[in-house]
């Protein structure tokens, strides 16, 4: 792998932003339903079981790359598998971070054609907004990372508007305390993959890092950052809608802005829904840069080819779900897969990096 040029990295600290604007996207919008399916109102502890995963899994990613010579994903494969079989696990990555801009993009439009706007066609919706993220990621890490950082902090003024639903709640709703059994709450937690998903990305952009050890503390400040708002959010619903109301309620962020009001504006989930395109640029953007950026490193082709390429493919499968069932399956299949790679395949990496590291070692 050839070194980076220092003008290309960027600071430490901007891992926060990387790492908090890739974990909060469309699943902010409606995971409160999914969490309570099994777990009921006891889901708030499910959300901080997984935040807590999180942070052991992100400890794995940065002994991976610290141990297999300080590269990236690529390097850590080819380390532990060789090139040739290397390159069929980074081709699993390409699929992955594909698909994560796929559900994420589909998840918005369909809130899009349900809530404002019915006839939206998907294909050109998908056409205009990967125009965009294309000349974003075109730019580089550091813009991707602008992007990050705007998308952070820009819609963080929608969590205030949360403070509309206090009057209606009932935060007694949450007692008692650990009224459903160890399995139901895990199993909420495994619900909560899809929603924590992206994390994973650090394994690309470490050595875009200036310093890149000493990031890992921000990256842990990101994903404390995004478990905290998950939480409160999740307490402010289950105080907000019953039981009954919340297994029919689809998209429950969306459903709580529907009571907030004011002089200025009278439907305010339109100006959610506006903004929330803000919050899933960023993730779009780096999720794509990391499918691109592994086919660059596999291959001879110019980052900018292998970006095209991924935005050609991503928006040609985008057409192939046109309902809420389909949709729902494209989520459930990408919580699956994340799922599955973060909590077994990257400590299988981890451990196959330490055995190769001491063979090599010792010859």
């Amino acid at each position: 792998m050839q070194p980076i040029p220092d003008r290309r990295k960027i600071s430490p600290f901007l891992v926060f932003f990387l790492i908090h604007s890739m974990q909060v996207g469309g699943g902010v919008l409606g995971f409160q339903r999914i969490i309570a399916m099994n777990a009921g109102y006891d889901g708030w502890i499910s959300v901080i079981l997984a935040g807590v995963f999180t942070h052991i899994l992100m400890v794995l990613m940065y002994l991976i790359l610290d141990k297999s010579g300080g590269g990236d994903l690529v390097s850590a494969h080819t380390f532990a598998f060789g090139k040739w079989i290397g390159n069929l696990f980074n081709f699993v990555f390409v699929l992955y971070f594909g698909l994560l801009v796929v559900t994420i993009l589909r998840t918005y439009i369909e809130v899009l054609q349900v809530w404002m706007y019915p006839r939206l066609s998907t294909f050109f919706f998908s056409l205009i907004f990967l125009c965009l993220v294309f000349y974003l990621v075109n730019g580089g890490v550091r813009t991707i990372t602008g992007v990050a950082f705007f998308g952070t902090i820009l819609p963080s003024y929608l969590l205030l508007t949360f403070a509309f639903t206090f009057t209606y709640a009932d935060f007694k709703n949450i007692l008692p305390v650990f009224d459903h059994s160890l399995k139901d709450i895990l199993i909420s937690t495994k619900n909560m993959s899809l929603t924590y998903l992206g994390y994973e990305s650090i394994l690309l952009i470490y050595p875009f890092i200036k310093n890149a050890k000493q990031s890992q503390k921000y990256a842990h400040w990101g994903l404390f950052t995004t478990t905290t708002v998950y939480t409160i959010i999740a307490v402010i619903s289950f105080a907000f809608f019953s039981k009954k109301q919340l297994e029919k309620t689809v998209w429950a962020t969306l459903s709580m802005w529907k009571i907030v009001e004011m002089p200025f504006v009278e439907r305010f989930e339109y100006i959610g829904i506006a903004n929330w395109c803000l919050v899933i640029l960023p993730n779009v953007c780096i999720a794509l840069w990391c499918s691109s950026r592994i086919i660059k490193r596999m291959s001879p082709m110019k980052h900018r080819h292998s970006l095209l390429l991924v935005c050609i493919l991503c928006l040609s499968a985008l057409t192939f779900f046109s309902n809420r069932k389909q949709v729902n399956l494209l989520n459930d299949l990408s919580g699956q897969i994340g799922f599955y790679i973060t909590f077994f395949y990257i400590p299988l990496l981890l451990l196959l990096v330490i055995i190769m590291k001491k063979v090599r070692n010792k010859t």
